[in-house]
């Protein structure tokens, strides 16, 4: 059995925001748990092209938007949306409030891994 308190995870900065990741590669669990702090305000360009990710959000509020633009969902705690197709897409924190997500990686995750947050192109690992 496993059991953490959040203190004593491992925590990454991936860029706008923490990432608190309670399970990783090396529990062979065969994914990853996080939660993830969005901070307020920011606009994040990301996609996953090795891994699917599924996130439920319990608190704040923001959206989620395809990169295409074929689509935008609002974010409020109580929603899942899950990126079943590697989808690129921009995560978007509202001005005034963090957003907080329960994050699922499978792959999992190693552990360090950080996005590379650029205005011109997707961060990705």
């Amino acid at each position: 059995m496993i059991v953490r308190k959040k203190t004593e995870v491992k925590t990454v900065d991936w860029g706008n925001g923490l990432s608190y990741r309670f399970l990783l590669e090396a529990d062979r669990m065969g994914f990853t748990l996080c939660h993830t702090i969005v901070r307020a305000g920011t606009k994040s360009r990301l996609e996953y092209r090795r891994h699917l990710e599924a996130c439920y959000c319990i608190a704040g509020q923001g959206w989620i938007e395809m990169a295409d633009g074929s689509a935008t969902h609002d974010l409020s705690p109580g929603v899942l949306y899950a990126l079943d197709e590697h989808d690129a897409h921009f995560l978007i924190a509202a001005p005034d409030t963090d957003l907080e997500l329960i994050s699922v990686f499978n792959p999992p995750l190693l552990g360090d891994e950080r996005h590379t947050l650029a205005e011109d192109a997707f961060s990705q690992y």
